[in-house]
């Protein structure tokens, strides 16, 4: 049988290297795509059976050549059968503080260069009438906190568009597994943008005493495989959504004297 066909963005390092080299571990072949070809290169070299990875450099605003992206990507292979949409940054900036074109450009990589992607990628599922988007939003794609406005925003939105996406194909037997990260130890918060458009340059405390990248990989790994509509991956900062859910007002509180920066 062919080995199934993996594509993750966001490739380059974090929660995306890792996954890539899970899911080469586990026999998958692989494209990894993100701006930095160097990087996408090495991440190769570190995967189980380097044969099978392709790399494919990709800008998730240069939205005109996503389509002709996704015909190279089928063509590595033949086909794709999962996508893992993992590229993205974050935030680190007051709403009072920030501009609206800081604003913009997490909306335009997080969202719409995903959803452009997905619809580029979207008829090769639907003609092969198989195909499973994997979807790394954040805890803040359901809680908002300060610090993260335009990030959480664009998170949410991801949400609505993906459960949207569920429900239009299931019948084209294309599944949706959004995937929410808390604190994991990457280079997240230091390559988020501040109030003026430029990276924070820092690690959080809590980012850096997160859970690895690795052992977030094999929850994504297990979640995808076995078709979760929606995963919580994290330590103890994952029982926000629970309280949320049953005591919106407490997490009100909780949130409002959090250290979130």
């Amino acid at each position: 049988m062919t080995k199934p066909v993996i594509w993750i963005t966001g490739a380059s390092s974090g929660i995306g290297e890792a996954s890539a080299k899970k899911f080469s571990k586990e026999g998958y072949q692989v494209i990894i795509s993100a701006r930095k070809e160097q990087e996408l290169n090495r991440v190769k070299s570190e995967c189980s059976d380097p044969s099978s990875v392709q790399v494919l450099p990709l800008d998730l605003t240069d939205i005109e050549s996503l389509a002709q992206k996704v015909e190279k990507a089928i063509g590595f292979f033949g086909q794709i059968d999962l996508m893992l949409h993992n590229g993205g940054i974050s935030q680190r900036s007051l709403i009072r503080e920030t501009g609206l074109d800081v604003d913009r450009k997490l909306m335009e990589v997080n969202f719409f260069g995903t959803v452009a992607l997905t619809k580029a990628l979207l008829p090769h599922f639907i003609f092969r009438k198989t195909g499973q988007f994997g979807v790394i939003s954040s805890l803040v794609g359901m809680i908002g906190s300060p610090y993260r406005s335009s990030y959480a925003a664009s998170k949410h939105a991801l949400h609505g568009f993906f459960d949207s996406l569920r429900a239009e194909h299931f019948k084209d037997n294309i599944a949706v597994t959004m995937i929410c990260p808390g604190f994991i130890r990457t280079n997240v918060s230091v390559n988020a943008i501040t109030a003026d458009g430029s990276s924070l340059g820092e690690m959080d405390e809590a980012q850096a005493n997160g859970m690895s990248p690795e052992k977030c990989a094999d929850e994504i790994f297990s979640a995808m495989t076995r078709k979760k509509e929606e995963v919580y991956i994290g330590g103890k900062e994952t029982m926000a959504l629970y309280i949320k859910r049953f005591f919106p007002t407490i997490l009100s509180k909780i949130i409002r004297k959090a250290k979130v920066r």
